[in-house]
């Protein structure tokens, strides 16, 4: 009995130092990882950070799973419901499921490892299939405007799937779409075609606002200018009216008075022009006597305008 009992104490002795010569003894686990353990080629346990120790030869680390976010990109042709093939680069953001469940088994450490050989390829898979189900259906425009609630559908689609082999998909993103050289020429045709247009309508208005302001303010100002005549007219009127009054007052007879004034404004007339006409030349009677007839011509040429519905004459010039 105690030479049983020596024995197995000597065994458990050769293996703490084989254990720890070789470091297979003792082991740590960082943080965010898990560690799957088995014993003799079969699932053992799960352990998360920190210190541990194992059996050596019979217990071996199967497996370190990560269990941070990571990443994946990939590209993919597609083609859309208006027949034109694009290419999308696609970003996929997944983690190993941190659901332990009932046993085990049910983990998603334990899914994750043994449950798919290659489970990034295989998401990679699930997620172009879908796109290539779903992207026919739109338009490019519509790929464009859309891409976000398209992303969102698939990833929708695709944490279904991969739920069962462990990982949890956390974000599907499409962050490019390329277009076809002749494509992308087309397009930037039209969207140079509708900002021609846009501009020119843009001008187009404000040529029409420009004549309008224009309009009204010429509209105004020849309102303004008739009331500026209208007053000058009352303003003469009412000048002639009291110098006509005040000739009256005098003692001198209508028709006298009206001549008078006419003589006078006559030579106030040749007066301006002698400092402001264009003539060089102007005839006068030799006689100043003969001025009367003169003025009587003028008073003719008046009546006679008047009565034509013409504007007085003036005095001739040459």
């Amino acid at each position: 009995m105690f030479e049983l009992i020596g024995l197995v104490l000597v065994v458990l002795a050769i293996f703490v130092i084989v254990g720890l010569v070789t470091g297979n003894l003792f082991y740590v686990v960082k943080q965010q990882h898990a560690v799957i353990i088995e014993r003799l080629g079969k699932f053992h346990k799960i352990v998360g950070a920190g210190f541990h120790v194992k059996i050596p030869f019979v217990d071996r680390k199967a497996a370190t799973v990560s269990l941070r976010t990571m990443k994946n990109g990939f590209n993919i042709d597609v083609k859309t419901e208006d027949n034109v093939t694009i290419g999308l680069e696609v970003s996929a953001q997944y983690h190993v499921s941190y659901e332990r469940g009932a046993t085990p088994q049910e983990s998603g450490v334990y899914k994750s490892y043994y449950m798919l050989q290659q489970p990034v390829a295989q998401m990679r898979d699930f997620i172009t299939d879908a796109l290539r189900s779903s992207i026919p259906v739109y338009t490019l425009d519509e790929v464009f405007a859309k891409k976000d609630d398209i992303a969102k559908d698939v990833n929708a689609t695709v944490s279904e799937q991969m739920d069962a082999y462990g990982f949890t998909l956390v974000s599907t993103l499409i962050t490019k779409i390329a277009l076809p050289a002749e494509v992308e020429d087309s397009m930037n045709q039209i969207n140079a075609a509708q900002r021609t247009k846009a501009a020119a309508q843009d001008l187009a208005e404000a040529d029409r606002i420009r004549r309008v302001t224009e309009a009204q303010a010429e509209a105004e100002a020849m309102e303004k200018a008739g009331e500026g005549i209208a007053n000058q007219r009352k303003a003469i009127a009412a000048g002639i009216k009291e110098s006509l009054e005040t000739i009256q007052e005098t003692g001198v007879g209508n028709a006298e008075a009206n001549q008078l004034f006419m003589f006078t404004q006559w030579t106030e007339m040749m007066s301006d022009f002698a400092k402001t006409g264009k003539a060089s030349t102007v005839v006068l009677p030799s006689d100043f006597s003969q001025t009367a007839g003169m003025f009587e011509q003028m008073v003719a040429a008046s009546s006679a305008g008047r009565d034509a519905g013409e504007p007085p004459a003036p005095a001739a010039e040459r």
